[in-house]
């Protein structure tokens, strides 16, 4: 057996598990895996959080929009919807008859811009509830365009590390190299493993934020001109 054999074979064996890939990197690229496994399970409570809140929101919706065409009066929806908590088109409605019956039950009936009043509560209320279903997708934006860079990071500063060890054995053996280069690109894996999900749950959910606003605008619309028949009926009838 030669010297450089004899040496390699008394070298121990790197244990190239995913556990010793982390156990055996530079404190940075520790931290740096660890901030990303973080982001990851944050991102994905955030999809799981998100995800059931958007089919909740939708089936709300459903039962809201079947409850207002089934013909009841906007009195009687008005006061089984105002005594509990209120979201998406029950939020909308429930704003706008509260702006309507302030207008009338006061002691002087403003009812010459109460249809602009109304279309500036149901815009308020618009907003409120796409900031409400929007909030926290900022997070997987940032992870999503953020963490293959943080990754990279790690990459560059395990591949540092590993070099310098390298120059300070004297010995550039593939068994010597290759821990390195391993546990330095590892941080990358994570980087991308944390930002993928991250991107395409934002994409999808972002994609159901404008389809739940466009479908309060719609209902918006309607409602402002069924309210704003009744006002110009009160108004023939005043004159």
């Amino acid at each position: 057996m030669n010297p450089a054999d004899a040496m390699q074979a008394a070298q121990p064996v790197a244990d190239m598990s995913l556990f010793g890939l982390f156990w055996q990197a530079h404190l940075v690229v520790k931290i740096v895996m660890l901030g990303l496994l973080g982001a990851s399970v944050w991102c994905w409570s955030i999809i799981v959080d998100k995800t059931l809140l958007f089919r909740r929101t939708k089936e709300e919706m459903d039962a809201f929009e079947d409850a207002f065409w089934s013909g009841r009066s906007l009195e009687e929806l008005y006061r089984s919807f105002n005594d509990r908590p209120a979201t998406g088109l029950a939020a909308l409605f429930v704003a706008a008859m509260r702006e309507w019956k302030r207008s009338f039950e006061g002691s002087g009936r403003q009812i010459q811009s109460l249809s602009q009043r109304i279309d500036k509560v149901l815009d308020v209320t618009i907003q409120r509830e796409v900031e409400r279903l929007d909030s926290k997708l900022l997070f997987l934006a940032s992870i999503g365009s953020a963490g293959p860079y943080i990754g990279l990071f790690g990459t560059v500063w395990g591949i540092m590390t590993a070099f310098t060890s390298i120059a300070a054995s004297k010995n550039t053996s593939l068994a010597v190299v290759a821990p390195g280069i391993a546990e330095a690109l590892f941080a990358t894996a994570i980087g991308l493993f944390a930002a993928i999900p991250a991107v395409l749950a934002y994409n999808k959910l972002q994609a159901s934020v404008a389809k739940s606003q466009s479908r309060l605008e719609g209902f918006a619309d309607e409602f402002s001109a069924i309210l704003s028949r009744q006002i110009d009926e009160r108004l023939s009838l005043a004159a």
